[in-house]
């Protein structure tokens, strides 16, 4: 029950949600069974697919209604938005909607595109004035006696037909309003036959003679891009960069196999909860990042001999606003008596278990890179351990139920979604 301000909306998310919804209601078939899990379980089955606030807010909303709101659901919108932990205007309306009947209006990232080429809105849709015109006007558009098939659909125009590039305008049931497609045709005629003035397409009526819904005089119309031309896209502000002295610590000869230590996240923040290999924040430089990295392994685990801590490589992986660059460090343990007492918040795994953990997709890059540097393991090149990377994607736990549910519908060459940024 989360909500996030972001462009990452249609086929993708749909697929990330029906895929950890799938898993989730196999799982947990009831609020109370939700509530009653561990954060650990939750992160467990979310792993891979990214925004880990999400799983976690999700089942915050369900503790909430079975400890405090004696097992019922808000039904309205309002109430929603003001009880339940994560859920924001649009998670609010689709619920109260789809779930309740409530005649209230939803925008996302499919339902902005719709409605900017429906109204020929070409300024910032990102913009507070912009988006409360929206708001407003989904409000005013929504069946009152079908208000959730009414959104589903509205979504749905946009995530199958009304698309990002390549929109199948020809097969769009509201063609005939669109008033984006009125410019398309209009320009295309002045075009061919060199015509003065402009389409009359949007009665634009402001204090200041510029309608604040209009694409500012200077945005250029791009003939080739056609109803694509709206909405404007929003400029995004470049994910920050961060750079972390990474190791994989590992007792190959610990009792019961070999063994890796992780350690986990705090409760808040970047990956909350999940666990990883211990790390530290280093400048970019990468001065003095071999001390504190040592330091934090012994922090954890003791004493360790200095000299086995290796370079072996750089992991990039790039989270929804941060672009980080793990340098990645080897350390195996070799004739030590083995550690086996850690303290909390850290434990020892095998890599079977490792592999089944809550971990986020940079560990499992993180890692690859210190497998492909251990005696007999064979080293592939860049391109094929990308191509391994996206097999396991599909492969995660959520996206074999998803694959399994959808089989008869999907056709082979139906691109999937790999997970997305972190």
């Amino acid at each position: 029950m989360t909500e996030r301000s972001e462009t990452y909306h249609g086929e993708g998310w749909q697929r990330v949600r029906e895929t950890w919804t799938d898993g989730h209601m196999l799982k947990w078939p009831t609020l109370q069974s939700l509530a009653s899990a561990s954060l650990e379980e939750v992160n467990q089955l979310w792993a891979g697919l990214g925004y880990y606030s999400r799983g976690r807010r999700l089942q915050e909303g369900a503790r909430k209604v079975v400890e405090e709101l004696e097992g019922h659901v808000p039904r309205t919108a309002e109430t929603l938005q003001r009880l339940l932990p994560g859920v924001g205007r649009y998670t609010a309306g689709a619920i109260a909607s789809i779930a309740f009947g409530q005649a209230t209006g939803v925008v996302d990232g499919n339902v902005v595109r719709v409605l900017c080429r429906v109204r020929a809105i070409g300024a910032d849709p990102s913009s507070t004035l912009v988006s409360q015109q929206l708001w407003s006007l989904a409000q005013q558009l929504v069946d009152p006696v079908r208000p959730g098939d009414f959104n589903q659909a509205a979504m749905e125009l946009g995530a199958t037909v009304c698309t990002p590039q390549r929109p199948l305008c020809s097969q769009c049931p509201v063609q005939s309003l669109c008033r984006a497609h009125q410019r398309v045709e209009w320009e295309q005629l002045q075009a061919s036959q060199s015509l003065p003035g402009s389409p009359d397409v949007e009665e634009c009526v402001s204090n200041n003679g510029q309608c604040q819904l209009c694409a500012p005089p200077t945005e250029p119309w791009d003939q080739t891009l056609g109803v694509a031309n709206f909405p404007r896209k929003a400029s995004r502000r470049a994910p920050r960069a961060e750079c972390s002295a990474i190791c994989v610590l590992e007792q190959p000869r610990a009792l019961g196999g070999a063994q890796i230590l992780l350690v986990q996240r705090p409760n808040s923040g970047l990956l909350a909860g999940l666990w990883e290999f211990p790390s530290v924040t280093v400048e970019p430089s990468g001065q003095h990042q071999h001390k504190a990295l040592l330091q934090e392994l012994q922090s954890w685990a003791g004493p360790l001999p200095a000299t086995r801590l290796q370079h072996l490589g750089q992991v990039v992986h790039t989270f929804s606003h941060i672009k980080m660059t793990y340098h990645v460090y080897g350390l195996a343990l070799g004739g030590e008596t083995p550690v086996t007492i850690t303290p909390p918040g850290a434990r020892w795994l095998t890599r079977e278990e490792f592999r089944t953990a809550a971990i986020s997709t940079a560990m499992k890059k993180v890692f690859r890179v210190y497998e492909d540097q251990q005696p007999g393991t064979c080293k592939s090149s860049k391109k094929s351990r990308v191509s391994t990377l996206s097999s396991q994607k599909k492969l995660s736990q959520g996206q074999q139920v998803l694959d399994s549910f959808f089989q008869p519908q999907i056709p082979t060459d139906t691109p999937r979604f790999d997970g997305a940024a972190q």
